[in-house]
Formats: C-alpha cells, structure tokens, sequence
C-alpha cells in the first residue's frame, strides 16, 4: 500500500475520515485518533517495503533521544553553539546514509530505507533549532511522535513546524467549527485528486510520446515535465493538506499559483512553499545573520547571493546525489542571485517594475527560466 494511491488505501481512509467525522460531531477529541490513524497507515505503508519499518522504528527512537537529551543539555549548557551543532549533525546521520544509498558502490547497504525519511529530518531539526533559539523549552514525547508520524504529510510534506502542529493536535473543535475544517478538507482532497489522477496522468501521457531530441522536442519536454511536476505533487500536496483538515490539523499550503511568478524569488514564494521557507528561516536567514556578523563578505548583497548559492545547492543535494539534482541546486542559486543583483542594482528595473509591460515581460522570461530548470531536473536533459 501506498500513500494516497490505489484502492486499498482510499478504502481505510474512507473508514478512517468517516470515523473521525463522527468524532467532529459529537465534538470528541481528535488527538488519540489522529495517533493511533497515523501508526495504522504507516505500518501498512512501511510492511511492504524490506526492513522498513525496523528501520523506521530505530529512526524514531533514535531521533527522540537525541531531541529530549539536548534539551537537558540546553538547559544545563546553554546556547553552546558546539554542542548544538553537533546535535543537529547526528539528527542528520539517518538522512546521509540513506541518501548515501544512492551512490552505486553503497547501494547495498540499504540504510534507513524507508519512505518519508527526508520530511521526518526536517522537522527533527526544526525541533532541535528552535529548542538552541530558547523558542521551544520542552517536546512532550507524544507531541514529538505524532508530529514526527502525522500520516497525511509523512512521505512528502508539506513540512509544518511543531508549536503550530501540536497546538491544532491539542485543540477540542466546536461541531460548526469541525464541520467547516472538514468541508474545506474535503475540497482540497478533491481537487488533489483531479491534479494528480486526471491532469498530472494526461501530461505523463504526453512526456511518453516525446521521444526526439530536437530543440522543439527538448522545449515541448521541458514544459510538460514541468506541468506533471507541478499537478503531481500541488495534487498530492492538496490531498495531504485536506486531509489534515479533515483530521483537525490546518497544515500549510504548500503551493499558491506558481506559473504566474515574475521572477524567480516570486516563483520560490510560491513553489514547494513550506520547503522554500524551511530553508529560509533555518539556513539561508541563519547564513547571512552570521556572515554580516562575522563580516565574511565586504557587502550585503555579496552576502546575499553567496546564500541563495549555498541555499539552493543544499536543497539540490537534499533532492539527491545524481547529477541533475545538484546542477538543478546551483541552477536556481545562480538564477536567485543574480535576480538579487539585478533588483537591487538596475535603475532601470526601479523604473519600470510596476508597469503591466514590465510585468509580463518578466513573466514570460521566469516561465522560461522555470521550466528549463524542470528539464535540468527530469535528466532529460544530460542523459
């Protein structure tokens, strides 16, 4: 069984939403149900798949010793900026060797091969961060696993932060109220299924019959990949977030209107939202706040897009180890950076952005830029 595909799984969550909706109208707690839902899913998820669910065991149990043994160590050391760091790398252990598993020689090994265990990092080292910022003082072991085992976005995100996570899980809904949440629920989960099964299908169709490599092939490749990419995952986004609805839990958006983006900063606002600020708030924000510090770099704007450049190689490495991800990564840094230069050095783009004319000229080259990126992406395009 798989997340959100095939019938036996939409079968159990028939079961399981109805179940919950007769919780919201006898206005009942939803939190032990979300638990025990979410172990139910993922042991029938993760059975089918090799050790996988040995592997996820050890990763939990890992991951929340590591989270309750920092904080003691936060409260006895403080922001020690050793001990922190070396926490967040052993929450990271997990994640490299699993992606280490890539690598042809290392295949074998099979480490922490489970699905899900990308999204499952981030929030580990959510936790671990804002508990060395003094934001987070103590994760309760059952905040810790069902943020950790929340089953709609446990495989692809989005990726939700754990006070705004553990405050829905702990609220008691009024009926109107519940019956509103799962309404909207409901109407995302049926528009993800249109992107996903009905649109995302049509343009994988299309991606079969594109076979020559000719300009216009490669072009005609490059924007249907992109439109599979976005109804693919937008699609599985939408389930996800609706069905965390429909369970009490308002997770974010994760995509809003990404084809209309101006420029390339405005596409990241809109695109995989809840990964794009992840990595604003706890890598790129953190990099320029110790650069300026420590004066690295002779001005801000240097600062800048030498962060947007290790930003995005990190999360082209963090998609995985082939070639494509990487080139993908240090595609869309450069594309950030010199949009930061551009922007804040040309008179001529102070002059004329707000003009419809400028506008649109600038969409038509973000779309452009865009869907190349997506080419880059698929593979297609070096292999």
């Amino acid at each position: 069984m798989s997340f959100f595909t095939g019938e036996f799984f939409f079968t159990v969550f028939t079961l399981l939403m109805i179940g919950a909706l007769i919780l919201g109208l006898l206005q009942l707690p939803l939190k032990w149900y979300n638990l025990l839902t979410s172990a139910l899913i993922i042991v029938l998820v993760l059975k089918d798949t090799p050790n996988a669910l040995l592997y996820f065991g050890i990763y939990f149990v890992v991951e929340l010793a590591l989270v309750k043994i920092y904080e003691k160590l936060r409260k006895k050391y403080g922001r020690n900026i050793v001990i922190y760091r070396v926490f967040v790398f052993l929450t990271l252990i997990p994640l490299i060797m699993f992606k280490l598993c890539e690598i042809d020689c290392l295949k074998d090994m099979g480490w922490f091969q489970f699905i899900g265990i990308s999204y499952l990092t981030f929030r580990v080292v959510q936790i671990i961060i804002e508990t060395y910022d003094g934001v987070i003082e103590k994760t309760g072991v059952l905040d810790f696993t069902v943020f950790l085992i929340f089953f709609p976005t446990f495989s692809c995100g989005p990726i939700d932060r754990s006070r705004r996570f553990t405050e829905d899980f702990e609220k008691k809904y009024e009926r109107a109220e519940y019956l509103e949440l799962y309404g909207i629920g409901l109407e995302k989960l049926f528009l993800g299924l249109v992107y996903k099964f009905v649109l995302a299908s049509a343009f994988h169709r299309l991606l079969e019959m594109i076979v020559r490599r000719t300009f216009l092939h490669m072009t005609a490749y490059a924007y249907a990949y992109g439109l599979y990419m976005f109804f693919d995952f937008a699609g599985y986004s939408l389930m996800a977030v609706g069905t965390a609805y429909m369970l009490g839990i308002k997770v974010p958006d994760n995509f809003n209107k990404p084809f209309i983006s101006t420029d390339m900063k405005d596409f990241w606002a809109r695109w995989h939202i809840s990964l794009s600020e992840w990595f604003r708030d706890f890598i790129f924000t953190r990099f320029i706040m110790t650069s300026m510090k420590k004066k690295r770099f002779k001005t801000r704007l240097t600062t800048a897009s030498v962060g947007f450049m290790i930003n995005m190689f990190v999360m082209g490495i963090w998609h995985g180890l082939s070639i494509q991800y990487i080139l993908y990564g240090l595609y869309h840094g450069a594309l950030l950076a010199l949009t930061e230069i551009y922007q804040k050095k040309s008179k001529f783009y102070k002059k004329n952005r707000k003009k419809k004319w400028y506008k649109f000229i600038s969409w038509g080259i973000t779309i452009n830029l865009v869907m190349l990126g997506f080419l880059i992406f698929s593979g297609h395009l070096i292999h």
